[in-house]
């Protein structure tokens, strides 16, 4: 289904009755990364995915997608769609960086928060200069190359070796990415606020997942997130890389579920 919004459009899924589940991807992925939590937690919740401007099927918008403009689209989905109750919001990776962002313009707007593979920092020095040099790339080489330098970063070596369709499905879904939302995206992070003071101030029960085999975020960015968040528990995921929804689904469903439960 499409919202129309800024002269272009966003794609995204509704699936399911309960409480709503706003999840958010990562980069530079689409709304399809969801799939095993579809499968699974759609009786136990309202699920709502959304790719992203420039990501999946959404329309490739110009400009810098600032961290602040992605939250804002989602409110914006969340207003078309009507609903009035407060969500819980997944956000993994670049998608958490969209939830803090979320919070911080609409805190009344969450019953909870679950934060998957992500971290409340800035991008250090170094790290602008990398999105600065993935920028350049993607310019001249496409999203192929970007796909093609992040694949083995994104899992597990368990992963890796042993669920090949999986890697190729990923790869297929980066490389499929736009280049206007690839550096849009890239341009977005790496101006990004330091969100770190906003933790102590979070108000709703929060649940952080993250993958002990994670070569992108550190685990212990987790663990920070964890120490500083007043009501927050952490799940470190065995076997599981960036993506641990995908890579031990039944894990991550299961912790889910629970936390859904624990909120009604």
């Amino acid at each position: 289904m499409k919202l129309y919004i800024d002269n272009g459009f966003l794609e995204y899924e509704i699936i399911g009755r309960g409480i709503p589940l706003l999840f958010i991807h990562g980069y530079p992925l689409s709304r399809m990364m969801w799939a095993p939590q579809l499968n699974v937690l759609s009786n136990q919740a309202r699920l709502i995915t959304i790719d992203l401007r420039g990501h999946g099927d959404s329309f490739p918008f110009e400009g810098i997608y600032s961290m602040d403009i992605l939250a804002n689209d989602c409110k914006r989905l969340l207003d078309d769609l009507q609903i009035k109750s407060p969500v819980v919001v997944c956000g993994l990776s670049m998608g958490g960086y969209v939830t803090l962002a979320l919070y911080r313009n609409y805190p009344e707007l969450f019953k909870g928060m679950i934060f998957t593979s992500t971290r409340p920092g800035p991008d250090s020095i170094e790290g602008k200069i990398n999105r600065d040099t993935a920028i350049k790339n993607v310019y001249q080489l496409g999203a192929g190359f970007i796909a093609d330098t992040m694949l083995q970063k994104m899992f597990s070596p368990v992963t890796l070796s042993t669920n090949p369709l999986l890697v190729k499905t990923i790869h297929n879904m980066m490389a499929n990415t736009s280049v206007l939302g690839i550096v849009g995206a890239l341009q977005g992070m790496r101006e990004r606020i330091d969100s770190t003071p906003l933790l102590t101030q979070i108000s709703c029960p929060v649940l952080i997942i993250h993958g002990t085999d994670d070569q992108l975020i550190p685990l212990n960015e987790a663990e920070l997130m964890a120490n500083q968040i007043p009501n927050s528990i952490l799940l470190k995921i065995t076997a599981a890389g960036h993506l641990p929804n995908l890579e031990q689904p039944g894990i991550f469903n299961d912790a889910v579920r629970d936390f859904l439960i624990a909120l009604d």
